[in-house]
């Protein structure tokens, strides 16, 4: 972990590492990478955000530093180990410290799709929740035309526990959801 000073306090942003990645903490020089992942019609076309101009993607920049301090979720930047190329992000949001529940959301810019990284960060990222964060639950929404991301979702030990269906409009039409979840085990 990582201490920095922070407007007199330390801070204790958690970096994670696993075998082949660095999990660290949104930098504002990560916004073009944020950009070019978030305005790639692959990447969006099953994610729920999406931007127009660098300008714009200042808001995401902006929303993971919030859900930090407002202490709803965490976010991290995820990268190559060996040489810190940005990959994607993965991270919590929508935190229920009442019902010790989160919510997991990834995604990866296209050209290091198929290598498990994603499978790879998370499971970092699930553990440092059921340890450190003492949560119970964690939930994934996944539209259900994401095959990749149901893999995912099964590759880390979620369990389908239903479908919303109809329950969004995109683009003009109604899209269903799937609700996993994995519990702490531990």
């Amino acid at each position: 972990m990582k201490n920095n000073m922070n407007q007199g306090h330390v801070d204790l942003f958690p970096v994670l590492t696993t075998e082949r990645l660095l999990l660290r903490r949104f930098q504002q020089d990560d916004i073009e990478s944020v950009y070019r992942g978030l305005s790639h019609p692959e990447v969006i076309r099953h994610y729920g955000v999406s931007y127009e101009s660098l300008e714009a993607t200042q808001e995401q920049m902006d929303w993971f530093a919030l859900i930090e301090k407002e202490e709803k979720g965490i976010w991290w930047a995820v990268c190559n180990k060996y040489d810190q190329t940005f990959l994607g992000g993965l991270g919590f949001n929508n935190r229920s410290k009442e019902h010790r529940k989160i919510e997991m959301g990834y995604w990866l810019l296209p050209e290091y799709w198929g290598a498990g990284i994603i499978v790879e960060a998370g499971k970092a990222a699930c553990d440092y929740a059921f340890r450190e964060m003492s949560l119970h639950r964690i939930e994934a929404v996944v539209e259900t035309e994401n095959n990749n991301s149901k893999k995912v979702m099964a590759r880390l030990g979620f369990e389908l526990e239903g479908i919303m269906r109809d329950c969004e409009l995109k683009d003009g039409k109604f899209i269903s959801l799937e609700m996993y979840a994995k519990l702490n085990m531990m």
